[in-house]
């Protein structure tokens, strides 16, 4: 069955509600990745131990991504779906600068887990919201647009964090308080600019009813990035790895210094390659593009095990694992939004990211398992076969996908 297409033309993509979204997308990040950037630095000042941050992650994340898959199931049911995603850019913005309120850790707990709750609730709307916004035909163009805003967002929020504490040192509570600026603006901008027409709803049926309803095309989908997800690794890692492999030779000061360098040249990669993979997805198949982005983050892995371990080589990791990142993501949403109806976008959208938020916690602790038990070499060598194994899968979607449309 041929997915409907939307009646937006293709020469106006770049629409007000894409824009809007885009935008929005630049200041939200914006806004958490400065609380991000110096949450750590804030536990300390709290006294809390290093295990801490790592709990306040897994129940944040794992709450994000289970509210994503309840977002994506009841939306469908709304004929307005904008006020829902307002109200999860509200929280998240409110309950990320609560953190400026916290004594002790278990409050800095609460505050990220309701912020990461309101972005879960919010991420398969607004991708819904996009999805419809514009026609199948430059479902790559938008995908993309949202990714470079969101990833800008990314470089801007650290690098803001870092100017103001240059300024004002230690003063953690009043930059959280900061945080509500750009947030806002992102609320305002779903609010007020993003346009949505009214929806004829999905009828009630059972979650599972409504699972199984999704086409067998999208589920095999679901197959290959759940086992790309498991061989791929948070790029919290790379850091971890360029600071080790660094030390030795200049130091533990300046490596740590050159690995957060690093990862913002991986962000302006990420950023910059995102509309340009959104590009190409509305020109060429979307599964070879995605195939070709899963197998990029097999070359990172091999990389990292083959290269040595200088300042030049981590430069080409960290550049690969930024493109790689922008083409998973770019295309994985816009090939999902053609592969399922449009009365099934928050559903389809809501599986998939509960599906990439299962894989990211799952093998980030078997890469770093395996890490601390074999070393890096078989931790990345493993995660190499498994997205190879991805790239090979979504190859076959398409062809299946492929025969369901002609």
């Amino acid at each position: 069955m041929k997915p409907i297409r939307s009646r937006t033309s293709p020469r106006s993509w770049l629409n007000r509600t894409v824009l809007g979204i885009g935008i929005a997308s630049l200041f939200s990040d914006w806004s958490h990745e400065i609380a991000t950037a110096i949450l750590p630095a804030f536990l300390g000042s709290l006294g809390a131990a290093a295990a801490w941050l790592g709990i306040i992650e897994g129940v944040s994340d794992g709450l994000s991504s289970f509210a994503k898959l309840g977002s994506g199931f009841y939306t469908d049911h709304l004929s307005k779906r904008k006020p829902i995603a307002f109200a999860g850019y509200l929280v998240t913005t409110v309950a990320t600068a609560c953190f400026g309120l916290a004594t002790v850790a278990w409050h800095v707990l609460v505050a990220r887990a309701a912020a990461w709750l309101g972005r879960g609730v919010r991420t398969p709307v607004r991708k819904a919201l996009l999805a419809a916004a514009v026609d199948s035909s430059v479902y790559g163009r938008a995908f993309g647009f949202e990714r470079a805003m969101d990833t800008l967002g990314a470089i801007v929020g650290p690098l803001t964090a870092l100017l103001f504490l240059a300024l004002w040192p230690g003063n953690y509570r009043v930059l959280f308080g900061v945080t509500l600026i750009p947030g806002i603006v992102a609320a305002a901008l779903i609010g007020f600019v993003v346009q949505e027409k009214r929806r004829a709803p999905v009828l009630h049926a059972p979650f599972g009813e409504r699972l199984r309803s999704l086409p067998m095309t999208y589920r095999r989908f679901l197959m290959a990035v759940g086992i790309f997800g498991m061989g791929a690794f948070a790029h919290t890692l790379p850091i971890l790895l360029a600071t080790d492999r660094l030390t030795p030779s200049l130091g533990a000061a300046t490596a740590a210094g050159l690995a957060v360098a690093l990862y913002v040249l991986h962000n302006v990669f990420y950023a910059g390659f995102s509309y340009l993979g959104g590009l190409l997805a509305d020109r060429f198949p979307k599964n070879l593009l995605l195939s070709g982005g899963y197998a990029l983050a097999g070359v990172m892995a091999l990389c990292i095990v083959f290269l040595p371990a200088t300042i030049g080589s981590l430069a080409i990791v960290f550049m690969l694992g930024g493109v790689q990142v922008a083409i998973e993501e770019t295309l994985e949403d816009s090939f999902c939004a053609e592969l399922v109806e449009p009365a099934q976008h928050g559903m389809a959208f809501g599986v998939l990211a509960t599906v990439n938020g299962v894989g990211d916690f799952l093998s980030s602790g078997l890469v770093g398992l395996l890490w601390s038990t074999f070393g890096p070499n078989v931790a990345f060598g493993y995660s190499a076969f498994l997205t190879v194994v991805g790239a090979i899968l979504v190859v076959q979607v398409h062809r299946q996908a492929h025969s369901m449309l002609i």
